[in-house]
């Protein structure tokens, strides 16, 4: 167990366990884009040591580009999508795979692809971590997925309560 500020958490998904499956993703991406040069956009700041991982374990030529989202106060979705950090990359007639810590509503996730598909891209795919098909108010498509979760809040591998725990090398749960 762990506490993070008012809240415990208990084991969920394994470091080891986390790699594996990471690795596995990374197979699937190498395997679908032998031909390309894809753009990986990052989603900051939950996504960052999901998305190291990934690319550390593809050997594709790649860009890497930043976006910061927000859309979650302390341990749920507002519902509103703020861009905070916007993206800089030029996508027209690229390949991208956006890269996620977690879907859960949806949400996020299909307004920041319809601001991708504006941009005129070859094709947007989705990479994420951990995703919660019970929570899902809007559909994504999601090519990469890690782990199906049941719809309980999480932490550690990059996910947050109120900014704290991101460092933690696997995923616990609220116990």
């Amino acid at each position: 167990m762990i506490n993070i500020l008012d809240k415990t958490f208990v084991p969920f998904i394994s470091r080891e366990t986390i790699e594996k499956r990471i690795a596995e993703l990374a197979a699937g991406i190498n395997a679908d884009y032998a031909e390309s040069c894809p753009v990986f956009i990052i989603v900051l700041n939950g996504a960052f040591l999901f998305a190291s991982e990934l690319v550390k374990n593809v050997s594709l030529a790649c860009e890497i580009n930043f976006i910061r989202l927000s859309s979650y106060s302390q341990t749920t979705s507002t519902g509103s999508v703020r861009e905070i950090i916007g993206m800089d990359a030029n996508i027209a007639g690229r390949d991208v795979v956006i890269i996620e810590d977690i879907v859960d509503t949806g949400l996020t996730m299909s307004q920041l692809i319809a601001k991708v598909k504006s941009m005129s891209p070859k094709s947007v795919e989705i990479a994420t971590l951990l995703h919660k098909p019970e929570a899902l108010k809007t559909p994504v498509d999601m090519r990469y997925v890690g782990f199906e979760i049941e719809n309980k809040f999480v932490v550690g591998y990059g996910l947050d309560y109120d900014g704290i725990g991101r460092n933690l090398d696997a995923i616990y749960v609220l116990a």
